[in-house]
């Protein structure tokens, strides 16, 4: 007998359809074909053992599966479970009048429980978009595809409730989630406030500016000064997601494997760290089975590299395209995939090798010459692409012990939603442009020009400063970001002004005051 199940195989990180056809007829032996991989290969002996221990006889016939389409690799032990409800199907052990309607992964376990897997949430999607009534998944990842609407989700333990199931011997019932009520109760939960943070002002000015128009900052101070500290209260400040950016983030940590166990829709901005010994392809992605790498993982989120000259070149170099298309092609031999990776780029590093260049009371004990070498680590394309440059001073102790709350977060995020809405008024109908930071040549012409008097102070700081030409749309674009916040729509020289002093590594004499 034939029967039909619908799966899935993910790809990027959306899913493909997956026909596994399963015949059942005289003979003995075991067959699959349509480009499985090793651990598909090897789900026979899982299902036999799961089959086993379930209390159900294994058809000891000639089994054939066939994966359609053939020329797409399916990987993974995800095919563990419509591989066996195919087979008992076929040996007409589990009814097939429903079993099309349909579409069952999960990995098996050697006594039939069902185990999790990666990639849920793009599989039920793709379910849905294919007119089917409903998804069996695990039971732990059913609050994942439960996030699609319109869509019936079985969360199943063991391999005999799907059989019972199709059976009529069990009484699954559906799992549904208010996927709205539930973003809206959770977006505004964070761990960590500025009001937390004592001093530091300018710095929290800087990281206001960045968040309002998704600009790159670099901080730069000693060690122990707070930079990775506020790195960390960077979520708290930037726009709430929207559900369309929820639900994409969601699907990548989903194909990656990097949701908790039993959890939903991701909240809030994702905000990854990665060490500065991470390698080019963990950083942006691939591998033999294609992966999201930190970058994507970061999508809709932060990217902090802490320790920025200490990461390799190579790594460093990677960063540059994605920074400016906001996605990524990762093309082999053997496949290419693409993933999105529209992150804002937030870097922390010492002065110098010693970290108390240019301290206001530590001795710099660094060679001559040492300081702009461990600068050069950075290469300039990739400076460029930074558009906030900003010293981090040590806190005095009046400061730290001081009594006064600082403003919290929700102040700060008020201010930078306003800020942002603005932009999206300004950017509509404009295609891959929803920030200050994405503006083009011609986009900063239009909307970004400054009076005759910030004209006159833009020029004479890059005199002065002998600041390269590249800073020139750097500070128009972060002056619009400052404009935006202040809700002017024309850029005041005060503006030009505050943007030029976010421009320290770009000056010569840099490490003295401007102004």
């Amino acid at each position: 007998m034939l029967v039909k199940i619908n799966g899935a195989a993910v790809h990027g990180i959306d899913a493909i359809s997956v026909m596994i056809e399963v015949s059942v007829d005289k003979g003995f032996g075991f067959t699959i074909v349509g480009l499985p991989d090793t651990a598909v290969k090897e789900s026979y002996q899982r299902i036999l053992s799961a089959v086993k221990y379930s209390g159900i006889d294994f058809p000891r016939r000639q089994i054939v599966v066939n994966m359609s389409p053939a020329d797409i690799k399916k990987e993974g032990s995800s095919y563990d479970l419509p591989l066996a409800t195919g087979i008992l199907a076929a040996d007409e052990k589990v009814a097939n009048d429903r079993i099309g309607r349909y579409m069952i992964m999960g990995e098996l376990s050697l006594d039939g429980s069902v185990l999790p897997i990666k990639g849920v949430l793009p599989m039920a999607i793709k379910a849905r978009e294919d007119g089917l009534e409903g998804i069996i998944v695990p039971k732990a990842n059913v609050m994942e595809a439960a996030i699609v609407n319109n869509l019936k989700v079985y969360g199943v333990e063991n391999l005999l409730e799907v059989t019972g199931f199709f059976n009529g011997t069990c009484n699954l019932q559906p799992t549904e989630i208010d996927t709205r009520d539930m973003f809206r109760r959770q977006i505004n939960h964070f761990d960590y406030d500025f009001s937390e943070v004592k001093g530091q002002e300018n710095v929290k000015r800087a990281f206001e500016v960045a968040c309002a128009g998704g600009h790159n900052i670099l901080l730069v101070g000693s060690p122990g000064s707070g930079k990775s500290m506020m790195a960390k209260r960077l979520p708290s400040i930037m726009p709430p997601l929207t559900l369309q950016e929820a639900l994409e983030t969601t699907k990548i940590h989903s194909v990656a494997g990097k949701l908790e166990r039993g959890s939903m829709l991701m909240t809030q901005r994702p905000f990854r760290s990665p060490h500065h010994t991470i390698s080019p392809i963990a950083l942006v992605g691939g591998g033999a089975n294609p992966m999201p790498g930190e970058i994507s993982l970061a999508h809709n989120g932060i990217l902090f590299l802490d320790e920025f000259p200490e990461f390799s070149r190579q790594v460093l170099e990677v960063m540059r395209q994605p920074l400016e298309d906001r996605h990524i092609t990762i093309s082999r031999a053997k496949y290419t995939v693409d993933y999105p990776a529209g992150f804002m780029l937030v870097a922390s590093m010492n002065p110098c090798p010693c970290g108390y260049y240019n301290h206001p009371t530590k001795k710099c004990i660094c060679p001559p010459g040492t300081v702009q070498k461990y600068l050069n680590k950075i290469s300039g394309p990739l400076l460029d692409r930074i558009d906030i440059q900003i010293e981090v001073a040590p806190v005095e102790f009046d400061e730290i012990s001081s009594e006064t709350p600082a403003e919290n977060s929700a102040a700060i995020r008020e201010r930078v939603v306003k800020a942002r809405e603005a932009q999206t008024q300004r950017f509509k109908g404009i295609e891959n442009v929803h920030c200050n930071a994405q503006m083009t040549s011609r986009q900063l012409r239009e909307y970004a020009r400054p009076d005759a008097k910030g004209l006159e102070k833009l020029r004479d700081a890059m005199t002065r400063l002998n600041m390269s030409a590249r800073a020139y749309d750097r500070i128009l674009k972060v002056a619009r970001t400052i404009a935006d916040l202040d809700g002017s729509e024309q850029i005041r020289d005060y503006h030009l002004q505050e943007a030029i002093g976010y421009r320290n590594l770009d000056r010569s004499n840099w490490g003295t005051a401007y102004f």
